[in-house]
């Protein structure tokens, strides 16, 4: 089994972090306004990252400490990752 952090651009630009083990079944969750509070109202979506990881508590402490930075510092964490896909 997969899990998975994931960020939502919503409709209004700010981001919404979550944690997953099913990334599509969460994204209509999302889209059909029966995701998180937060989101409700701030649809449509646009997924802008998704990352994988192998245990629920690495994922979980990924999606924490993601959280608690700065719109900045996840552009950059974002932009390395993909880099780093992309090399």
């Amino acid at each position: 089994m997969s899990f998975y952090i994931y960020v939502l651009e919503c409709n209004d630009g700010s981001w919404y972090t979550g944690y997953t083990n099913d990334i599509e079944k969460r994204l209509v969750k999302h889209q059909q306004g029966k995701g998180a509070k937060y989101t409700r109202g701030r649809g449509p979506f646009k997924l802008i990252w998704k990352e994988c990881f192998s245990t629920k508590e690495e994922a979980m402490r990924e999606e924490y400490a993601f959280k608690r930075k700065t719109r900045k510092e996840k552009e950059r964490y974002i932009a390395l990752r993909k880099e780093a896909i992309n090399d």
